[in-house]
């Protein structure tokens, strides 16, 4: 009977979200191809240091094979033994007849399942941070391009000092370029459990060597070498420590607390209709109301990133319980609570890459926002002006607060404009700087060092820190979205 993929629960994650390279990494064929890989570099390791009884032609066989699986006779075999690592042992077996005997020699469990998950979730963090790097230059594009745009500032959500949309936008790269280094830091820590027998003492490698300390130490780092690591860790129990979960899932659980804000932030921003996430040509804001443009990536972000926040939490708690040398009640968590790490992370990043590419703003409706607030802002600056002309500070800004106030009334009762601007024209004792308010309201007399911290930001620390990823940008492609 074939299988209907609508008849049965698949998760969002990848029937929906993922990318297919996310998606790949986490498949069984990667998974099982893995543990094929370590048992190849095992028995050719093995072989190298003199262990009698390994001979070329199951090597040969064995390397032919590793991606040749037949799940319907590994699963038939798991079903019966009620155990996926000798199941699959037996399946790699049947097309490696030459290597049957000697496939896991010496090895545990964990030297398959824990060292292909520390290879799985390095070759993951590679991809989140090819993503994050782009994520980060195009970022640094639009910041560069609107360093100097005069933007209403806002703290608490309400109007304050002006600042720049490209000075905005360096707010963002910062935390993004903290997620980075926190990311790479965890890749190049992240080490290989290696040889390390049931409960970590090497003792059935010893046994194969008959007593050869020397040679079960070159096992160690000969297998973490064909692996693609640079070490091993020193020592373990059965499992590699359970707080090696911790280290790199904490990097992706607080790049989740700065995706949620970025796109926190643009969802604010497009409800002043300020700045917009892309909007495709066909598509639909609302089933009801057509005229919609609701910045249903950005919330995607944010859904999604809730959910990658949490998932430290098992982690954290799977590390905290682990008895002695081990046990087995990490196992069932883990197979959910990383990859969904993982694979949630990889459709933030996709999804916030998309967005930031295809950002719009609009700057009439941002100096539209600004000259209704800023006359507010610049009675300290006519209060100056007037001083310069001889005037009474005291009395200055008494004059300024009767009628800011009276503005303040029209916008807030009546619903009208700032009128603030007319008022002080048309007030004698202001008259003295009449001709001068126009160049006293100019919005890029407000915002300070802003263009300036912008350029000296990209230069100093954006620059730099995207420099060794330059063949990465090069690279880039726009991101796609699967819905």
């Amino acid at each position: 009977m074939s299988f209907d993929p609508n008849a049965k629960y698949q998760s969002p994650l990848t029937s929906r979200y993922a990318s297919p390279e996310m998606a790949a990494n986490f498949s069984n064929n990667k998974r099982f191809g893995t543990w094929r890989r370590l048992w190849y570099n095992l028995a050719f390791a093995e072989k190298q240091l003199g262990l009698p009884g390994i001979t070329s032609s199951a090597l040969t066989q064995m390397q032919a094979n590793l991606d040749n699986i037949d799940y319907e006779v590994a699963n038939a075999e798991e079903k019966k033994r009620r155990h996926d690592v000798m199941a699959h042992v037996h399946a790699f077996g049947l097309v490696a007849p030459d290597a049957a005997g000697i496939i896991h020699l010496g090895a545990t469990s964990c030297f398959v399942t824990d060292n292909a998950d520390l290879i799985i979730f390095r070759d993951a963090m590679d991809l989140l941070i090819a993503k994050l790097v782009c994520v980060i230059n195009d970022l640094s594009l639009f910041a560069q391009k609107y360093r100097d745009l005069p933007t209403l500032g806002f703290t608490h959500f309400q109007p304050a000092q002006l600042t720049t949309v490209g000075k905005r936008a360096t707010l963002w790269i910062q935390e993004l370029l903290w997620d980075l280094r926190n990311m790479q830091r965890a890749r190049d820590d992240l080490g290989f459990r290696g040889v390390k027998g049931t409960t970590g003492t090497q003792a059935s490698f010893l046994s194969l060597f008959e007593g050869d300390h020397d040679k079960v130490e070159e096992l160690d780092a000969l297998v973490t070498e064909l692996s693609g690591f640079k070490e091993c860790y020193p020592v373990c129990g059965q499992t590699y420590s359970r707080k090696i979960d911790v280290d790199f899932l904490s990097p992706l659980s607080s790049f989740g607390a700065t995706a949620h804000r970025i796109a926190t932030d643009i969802r604010l921003l497009a409800n002043l209709k300020e700045i917009e996430e892309p909007f495709e040509k066909d598509q639909i804001g609302s089933s009801a109301m057509a005229y919609k443009r609701n910045p249903m990536r950005s919330e995607r972000i944010c859904s999604l990133s809730r959910h990658l926040m949490v998932l430290i939490g098992d982690v954290l708690q799977t590390a905290s319980v682990q008895w002695l040398e081990r046990t087995l009640d990490d196992s069932a968590n883990r197979r959910i609570s990383i990859p969904e790490a993982f694979l949630t992370a990889d459709i933030v990043l996709t999804t916030l890459q998309n967005v930031v590419e295809g950002l719009v703003v609009y700057p009439q409706v941002i100096n539209r926002r600004i000259r209704s607030e800023l006359p507010f802002m610049a009675t300290e600056n006519f209060i100056m002006a007037m001083v310069k002309k001889g005037g009474d500070r005291q009395e200055c800004h008494e004059q300024i607060r009767v009628l800011s106030h009276e503005a303040a009334a029209v916008v807030k009762q009546e619903g009208g404009e700032n009128d603030l601007i007319e008022r002080v024209k048309r007030t004698e004792y202001f008259a003295p700087i009449k001709n001068e308010l126009d160049a006293l309201l100019d919005p890029s007399t407000f915002i300070g060092r802003a263009p300036q911290q912008v350029d000296k930001f990209l230069r100093d620390y954006v620059t730099p820190a995207l420099a060794p990823y330059a063949s990465i940008i090069a690279a880039k492609k726009p991101a796609e979205l699967s819905v």
